[in-house]
């Protein structure tokens, strides 16, 4: 039996999976069919969106928020999070601009999350 919080709606149902012998999974505390899909996927392959900054030069701001475009599979975050660190953008920026392809080889990119003009 495993508990998870779903984390797809603001609600947080607390789901419980449970599985019989003969593999099969039972769902118990969804409030809705997304719920279902959230807990199978976050027993097979946990993913998550993640959200960071990275430096930013020639603008009002020194740092631009950035974040995934898709969910990347939560054992590559501490990798995602380490490939940041050196980057560097220059302004101008716009919001949804591609700051990383690619990142750590997952497919997914780091775009920009705000649009931020040159001095």
């Amino acid at each position: 039996m495993t508990t998870l919080t779903c984390i797809n709606c603001p609600l947080g149902c607390q789901i419980t999976v449970t599985t019989d012998a003969q593999g099969g999974q039972h769902f118990e505390g969804n409030g809705c069919k997304r719920g279902i899909a959230y807990a199978q996927a976050e027993l097979t392959h946990p993913t998550r969106t993640i959200t960071s900054t990275v430096r930013l030069r020639d603008a009002a701001i020194a740092q631009l928020p950035v974040k995934t475009d898709a969910p990347i599979p939560k054992d590559k975050i501490r990798d995602c999070m380490g490939s940041l660190k050196p980057v560097e953008v220059c302004a101008p920026v716009q919001a949804g601009e591609i700051i990383v392809k690619d990142v750590c080889g997952t497919g997914v990119n780091i775009v920009a999350t705000r649009s931020v003009p040159r001095l």
